[in-house]
């Protein structure tokens, strides 16, 4: 099987070249990723200027491709242009830090997964809970069983999913729990302060809410110390408002 494996902390980070040890396993991967940190970006694209990417060493083995861009760039050169064959996998991570609720929209590790899924491969986007001293290897290990298993199981369709582990995940059995996204707000705030020489700039400081007692979702689950599984959909059509729609009289005037 080829895979086709990248992310938004860069091609240098720890969590992909874990990711990519494990993915050997299940068959030949080849690795695009972003030549420096991408992480928020969410699903940008580079068109106005050329898109550069080199191969990259290390002790003299290859590493993979380097790309002066977003991670939907890496996937979408890699797939059209880099990859020795198209692959039959999309991975996207390990990420540091979860990717859970509304942040799914900025994550540029789940845009990666989400253009795997527009060329019509199976794709995962793949976090862990931040940890300062994360044990990336023992994750990759965790993450990839699990991804083997939902391939046996998902049937011919090509899916996307979105995987989370927490930390204490690596110390103890957890289970994994399949559930949606959260889609409680952040809480916006910002703190203002002033440069050395009197200049004010902001300081993001929003906190990821609560989520509601009565609503069970990847937040939640992830603060339990479970595992979450998400199956993701890039289709932002609300179809039962487009069927009420249909019906409404609506005219151009002049």
């Amino acid at each position: 099987m080829q895979i086709l494996l990248t992310n938004d902390d860069g091609i240098h980070a720890p969590g992909l070249a874990a990711m990519e040890r494990q993915l050997q396993r299940l068959g030949h991967v080849t690795v695009a990723a972003p030549l420096t940190e991408q992480s928020g970006v969410g699903h940008s694209i580079t068109y106005l200027t050329p898109l550069m990417a080199r191969k990259v060493y290390e002790k003299d083995q290859w590493r993979g491709w380097a790309v002066e861009g977003s991670p939907a760039d890496c996937v979408k050169l890699a797939i059209t242009e880099l990859c020795p064959e198209r692959p039959q996998l999309v991975v996207s991570g390990i990420n540091s830090g979860q990717n859970t609720g509304i942040n799914v929209l900025y994550s540029g590790t789940v845009a990666a997964a989400i253009e795997g899924a527009f060329f019509g491969v199976t794709s995962f986007a793949v976090s862990l809970e931040y940890d300062e001293h994360a044990r990336y290897e023992q994750a990759a290990q965790i993450a990839v069983a699990l991804i083997e298993q939902i391939l046996k199981q998902k049937g011919n369709q090509p899916q996307l999913y979105n995987l989370n582990l927490p930390v204490s995940a690596l110390d103890q059995p957890a289970k994994v729990r399949v559930l949606p996204m959260a889609i409680a707000p952040w809480g916006e705030s910002f703190e203002k302060r002033h440069d050395p020489r009197g200049r004010p700039y902001y300081w993001a400081t929003g906190m990821q809410p609560a989520p509601p007692d009565n609503i069970e979702t990847d937040l939640s689950a992830l603060r339990e110390g479970h595992i979450t599984l998400t199956p993701l959909a890039f289709d932002m059509t609300q179809h039962d408002q487009l069927e009420a729609m249909r019906d409404w009289e609506l005219k151009v005037e002049g």
